[in-house]
């Protein structure tokens, strides 16, 4: 029998909605099958992966994200680190700790269903401009590094263990921290709480998924792995380290229950999954080195060896097969997870590996990932696979980089040879709105051991104080690689002083950030793109023209990201013949965009984009006050997305001091047009066709067609391909709950302007404008005054 995947709720009534190695689980998606009965506040978007441990643990946990600000920390018994300073320093640090504990964390809760950070309507003195605050303080502040090799190599480590991103030195100083910092003191709570849950859990069961291989496996035996250690190193109770043992041994297969074939345990045809287990042996033999017996040091040290060392030097040397990630044109997750998994291993067994395989393949990977993973960011700061593939990018190319850092002393160009790669935070910031991600393309399997944690290297390092500040609200920043990673230094409130909108113009992405607040879970939110429907890994849609659209503090355009997985060809090729097409959340009639003859885009799409802002800034207040003036807008002739057209334009803008968006397209078709827009809403069509009202979440949001073409009337159908589209070698997921709003119109010229009103409290109905018709290639700044 399958194993029931889910490491925290492991009953039919609630399966793990990230994971697929669930027997009922057919999809790569955040749906869950079969679906429990409706709760409220439960959405059927996929919305941002954040495991389902830390999500029910933070919940559980005091000093969480859901619940008190405040917390304290009992479990360390480690000596801290750092000097006091002069009297003077001393008394301001102890000053700046008084007040930061007592205003503790600026996030006040987590919305329980899109699981964001909820901010005070309030000014705080402590919001104010992003910066870090040096200080020697050994209260507020990390001591300097004393490794500090004046010529760097790979294969010079540094004396002491840990080797691997979290240094003695840093081990020493955490305590103090912890106990002067709410942020620490809250994620420490939780990384315990969390470590106490996987303490009761079984082994991970082995589970092959298909083309999936073991990859949830692998993750989730390095969350564990990085928990357990983390306890041990906190608490110096040697209870956590034979746990870790437990799970060492399993993934082994040296445990009570078989972990997969003897030849290839780690499933080299999936490299991912051999670069994961490497990762968390890595981690496991360094951070517990002192802990360790020799024959237990030489055990972990020949199945590191066996199932991920020697499978990852072929590549390099003998041309393994399975190493087609180590390619050049390989600008994605897979080169930075496969290269660096491979590094952490080898940087933790160097010196003691007799084999000289590690030293060999240090002489490889760093190459690679600067050939390949650091280009995976593109000059505008965009992730080039998904906005959800970003997290596994990222999270495998910081841990590299810091761990060759803390090693070695340098990290050999991984974070600057890409001189856009310090963009990326930016990306990530406004890729999310008050509810989630614009999670267009696939968003991937079970995050487990990925976070967006990276955030708070990349502050420090690129001096990006707003990227640390962001992610220290969010609810994946309760884990081990934050301990180290953040600076308590930091100052400010990431939004003051943050445009409310922006622009990506690489051609490979083009879209646009639009909203009316950073931290009103309310506020509107408008993301829109174009760029190229190749390029991404196989990650993405046909999806040219796609947008999501929040306010009232849901999600009304949403998407439905990833398909099965599992489904034959479903990576083969992007290809326009390419069978990936054939399933309806890769198709065009899947998106929220214009189809055309029912058919596909082009994927040889190479749309152009033109937009303007306002510019407005949020303050230092959470609270923002918008001029009436304040506008944006975006548009694109993506005429070369399509077959049977001559020409396709889109544009959107705010409306109304960023209270009403407009969608505007214009399109000359020799086939019959759909508009298509994918809602969890309850849709409700007026009597005359030209309007409706939706509804979610006790929210509601009017949608209106303005100077409708003759014929033109909205409809409601559901979440399902055309009976005239070509059979898949799999079927479709399910979508449930989903409908599509479409306005179905045979060939001709049109101009569709589609007007949406949320149905914001206190606004009256002549509160709302009803703008001028102004053609797309006309749009200004103040065109729709």
């Amino acid at each position: 029998m399958a194993a029931s995947y889910n490491p925290l709720n492991n009953n039919s009534t609630h399966p793990s909605p990230y994971g697929s190695g669930n027997p009922y689980y057919n999809e790569s998606s955040g749906f869950i099958t079969p679906h429990p009965a409706p709760k409220k506040r439960i959405s059927n978007w996929i919305k941002f992966g954040v495991p389902v441990v830390i999500i029910i643990i933070i919940a559980a946990v005091v000093g969480g994200v859901l619940g008190s600000r405040k917390s304290s920390n009992n479990s360390s018994s480690s000596s801290n680190g750092g000097s006091s300073g002069s009297a003077s320093d001393s008394a301001a640090a102890s000053s700046a700790v008084s007040a930061k504990l007592a205003l503790g964390r600026f996030a006040t809760a987590t919305d329980s269903e899109f699981m964001v950070p909820l901010y005070p309507s309030t000014t705080n003195s402590a919001f104010s401009t992003p910066t870090f605050v040096p200080s020697t303080n050994a209260k507020i502040a990390w001591p300097s590094d004393p490794f500090q090799p004046s010529s760097p190599s790979v294969t010079s480590m540094r004396p002491d263990r840990p080797r691997l991103i979290a240094p003695a030195y840093k081990w020493q100083a955490l305590p103090n921290l912890i106990k002067n910092d709410p942020y620490l003191q809250a994620w420490n709570a939780t990384i315990f709480g969390n470590a106490t849950d996987y303490f009761s859990q079984v082994p991970v069961v082995y589970f092959m998924d298909g083309p999936s291989g073991i990859l949830d496996n692998a993750r989730e035996v390095k969350m564990r792995i990085k928990a357990f250690a983390y306890a041990y190193r906190m608490s110096n109770d040697t209870k956590w380290v034979d746990r870790a043992w437990a799970e060492i041994q399993n993934a082994a297969g040296n445990g009570t229950t078989s972990f997969g074939p003897d030849v290839d345990k780690w499933n080299t045809a999936h490299f991912l999954d051999t670069a994961e287990f490497s990762a968390a042996f890595g981690i496991a033999y360094d951070w517990l080195y002192d802990m360790w017996s020799d024959d237990q040091k030489s055990q972990i040290r020949s199945t590191l060896i066996k199932y991920g060392l020697q499978p990852g030097l072929s590549v390099f040397n003998g041309g393994a097969s399975f190493g087609w990630w180590s390619a050049s044109t390989i600008t994605g997750n897979w080169n930075c997870v496969c290269n660096g998994g491979l590094t952490l291993a080898s940087l933790a067994i160097l010196g003691d590996d007799t084999t000289n395989i590690a030293s060999q393949l240090l002489g490889f990977t760093i190459n690679d990932a600067k050939s390949a993973c650091v280009n995976a960011v593109t000059d505008d700061g965009t992730w080039a696979e998904t906005a959800n593939y970003w997290y596994f990018g990222t999270t495998a190319h910081a841990e590299m980089a810091s761990s060759l850092l803390t090693a070695t002393g340098s990290d050999y160009g991984l974070l600057d040879s890409n001189t856009n790669f310090f963009r990326t935070g930016q990306f990530h910031m406004y890729a999310y709105g008050p509810t989630s991600l614009f999670n267009y393309g696939d968003h991937g399997p079970n995050k487990f051991s990925t976070t967006a944690n990276s955030m708070f290297l990349y502050a420090e390092h690129f001096s990006q104080a707003s990227y640390s500040l962001h992610q220290r609200e969010q609810a994946d920043a309760a884990e081990p690689w934050s301990m180290f990673w953040y600076d308590p230094t930091v100052s400010g409130a990431f939004w003051d002083g943050a445009p409310l909108d922006h622009f990506f113009d690489n051609g490979l992405d083009q879209w646009a950030s639009m909203r009316s607040s950073w931290t009103d879970q309310h506020a509107l939110f408008l993301a829109i793109k174009a760029g190229k429907n190749q390029g991404r890994q196989t990650h993405n849609d046909l999806d040219v023209g796609d947008f999501v659209l929040d306010a009232l503090g849901t999600r009304w355009a949403g998407e439905l990201g990833s398909g099965d997985y599992r489904a034959p060809d479903y990576f083969t090729s992007d290809a326009q013949d390419a069978v990936r097409w054939e399933y309806y959340r890769k198709m065009t009639e899947g998106q929220n965009t214009i189809l055309v003859n029912k058919t596909n885009q082009n994927v040889l799409a190479a749309p152009t984009v033109q937009h303007n802002s306002s510019g407005t800034t949020q303050g230092a207040s959470t609270v923002i006050n918008i001029p009436s003036d304040s506008t944006a807008y975006w548009t694109s002739d993506i005429s070369s997305a399509y077959f049977s057209a001559t020409s396709v334009k889109r544009g959107a803008r705010l409306l109304n001091a960023r209270r009403q968006v407009l969608v505007q397209d214009e399109i000359t078709a020799s086939q019959g047009v759909q508009w298509r827009m994918h809602t969890n809403a309850t849709v409700s069509i007026d009597q005359g066709g030209t309007s409706v009202t939706l509804t979610l979440d006790g929210q509601t949001m009017k949608v209106s067609m303005l100077n409708p073409p003759s014929g033109a009337v909205f409809t409601r159908t559901d979440a399902v391909r055309f009976t005239t589209d070509v059979t898949p070698p799999a079927p479709d997921q399910d979508n449930p709950g989903v409908s599509v709003l479409v306005i179905d119109l045979p060939a001709g010229t049109y101009s569709l302007q589609v007007l949406f009103n949320p149905q914001w409290p206190g606004m009256a109905a002549s509160d709302f404008v009803t703008p001028p018709s102004v053609a797309l290639d006309n749009w200004s700044l103040t065109s729709h005054n």
